[in-house]
């Protein structure tokens, strides 16, 4: 077995796993759905589930990782409880499910960064989108995103991620504020700010069983808990660092991301007469890409926007593939590049549907927020907080400066309210997944 790689420095972990949560979960569908579930109301959902779900499952995550210093499903067996594998299977499996259709969607990226700079698709912004989210170009482009993330994981951590990361995620957010600023001095912008910002506490409280799932599900996806990124970036921990304080600043680093994306995303629909509720996935690749053919200066806007969109997409796309390796190189004597092959082309092979017929794509995505997220949260929880217990908080207060109450605090959150919250989660989405009508991720044309 090769011997482990660890990151170089505290900040290179920090940075790398906000890269992980920053992503196209930030940047794509925190703006669309924001839109479709009643814009402040979803906010207010979402930033509840992400303090108070996400935080203390990030930290159970981080806890699994660094503890046993090995991937997501041979940390359990480390730990000494072989039986709970399954749970890191269910995990490695959710990310290798959720790279494969992710991967055409940054392949979509690629195309709208050469479309801005010629304004193709400022004239008839639908059609553009119809014609490039499907078929072989997008098959073709898929394979092309798939090629960067494939090269990044398979240079290494410290070479590889790290160094990337430490990159990616400054100027994700350095462009995105650039861009807020300017959607702030478009005229009409103030209502996209009260639609984002203003919650509407009776619509928030007659569409709370339609939302929750969605929010919940946003967290998750956003932060990257459940696909067994967490457990394999702290895994790469060299050190007693504060796993606590690593964790606060990634949700909020990520939290803040996926604001400052709204406040680019909803001013910008509301300044052109856009209704959000009606953008979906359009909010990006349509109604927005749209809107830059109607401001000064849109070849540029655009072409920055859509970058900083592939930035973000590869960020958290290394991470996702770096689960899967990490598993195989620490298993099998064959080395990171040929891993990184040989599984970011199997990858690939998973995501041509998605590629060919968006309605694939889809359903892809609503399996893995409805399904796959939230089972998958759960196993680490119930493992980290009943099964392991105490040996739990000894790790989380490792390094932290904290007192033990901390510890037991997270403990007893993660152990009632926070499962209690998953579960309900999982429920309502398997209600959605199997009675109910999923949002679709490609509106029609």
């Amino acid at each position: 077995m090769t011997e482990r790689e660890t990151w170089a420095t505290r900040a290179g972990f920090i940075v790398a796993a906000v890269g992980s949560a920053v992503g196209l979960g930030n940047i794509w569908q925190f703006p669309f759905k924001t839109a479709q579930f009643g814009g402040a109301s979803f906010l207010i959902v979402y930033i509840v589930a992400a303090l108070g779900i996400g935080l203390p499952a990030i930290l159970a995550e981080f806890v699994i990782g660094r503890k046993a210093n090995l991937n997501t499903i041979s940390a359990f067996e480390k730990l000494g409880y072989k039986e709970w594998r399954v749970v890191g299977a269910i995990g490695l499996f959710t990310g290798f499910w959720i790279l494969s259709y992710y991967s055409v969607v940054g392949g979509w990226v690629l195309r709208y960064i050469g479309g801005s700079l010629t304004g193709a698709y400022f004239a008839a912004p639908a059609e553009y989108f119809g014609q490039v989210s499907a078929g072989m170009e997008a098959l073709a482009l898929h394979a092309v995103f798939m090629a960067l993330v494939v090269g990044i994981v398979a240079a290494g951590i410290e070479d590889g991620i790290e160094k990337a990361t430490k990159l990616m995620v400054p100027s994700i957010v350095v462009i995105l504020a650039a861009l807020a600023v300017f959607a702030f001095t478009l005229p009409g912008a103030s209502a996209g700010y009260a639609y984002f910002l203003s919650p509407d506490f009776n619509a928030l409280s007659e569409n709370f069983a339609e939302i929750v799932p969605f929010a919940v599900g946003q967290a998750f996806f956003s932060l990257s808990l459940g696909m067994g990124a967490m457990i394999t970036y702290a895994s790469y921990i060299d050190g007693d660092q504060s796993l606590f304080g690593d964790g606060i600043t990634i949700v909020f680093l990520n939290s803040f991301v996926g604001i400052l994306a709204g406040l680019v995303v909803l001013p910008l629909l509301f300044a052109q007469g856009i209704d959000p509720n009606t953008s979906g996935a359009g909010a990006v690749f349509i109604s927005v890409a749209g809107a830059f053919g109607d401001i000064p200066g849109g070849q540029i806007i655009g072409f920055v926007f859509f970058a900083v969109v592939l930035i973000a997409a590869l960020s958290s796309a290394i991470s996702l593939l770096e689960v899967v390796v990490s598993w195989a190189i620490d298993n099998y004597d064959v080395s990171r590049p040929q891993m990184a092959i040989g599984l970011g082309g199997t990858i690939f092979l998973l995501g041509v549907p998605s590629a060919i017929d968006s309605a694939w794509l889809g359903w892809f995505d609503t399996l893995a927020y409805q399904l796959l997220l939230p089972l998958s949260v759960l196993g680490i929880l119930v493992f980290a907080a009943w099964v392991y217990g105490a040996p739990a908080i000894d790790e989380l207060m490792k390094g932290s400066g904290l007192g033990e109450g901390v510890g037991l605090t997270w403990l007893w959150l993660a152990r009632t309210l926070v499962i209690v919250a998953v579960v309900a989660t999982l429920a309502l989405g398997l209600q959605t997944l199997f009675l109910g009508e999923s949002p679709a991720i490609v509106p029609p044309l």
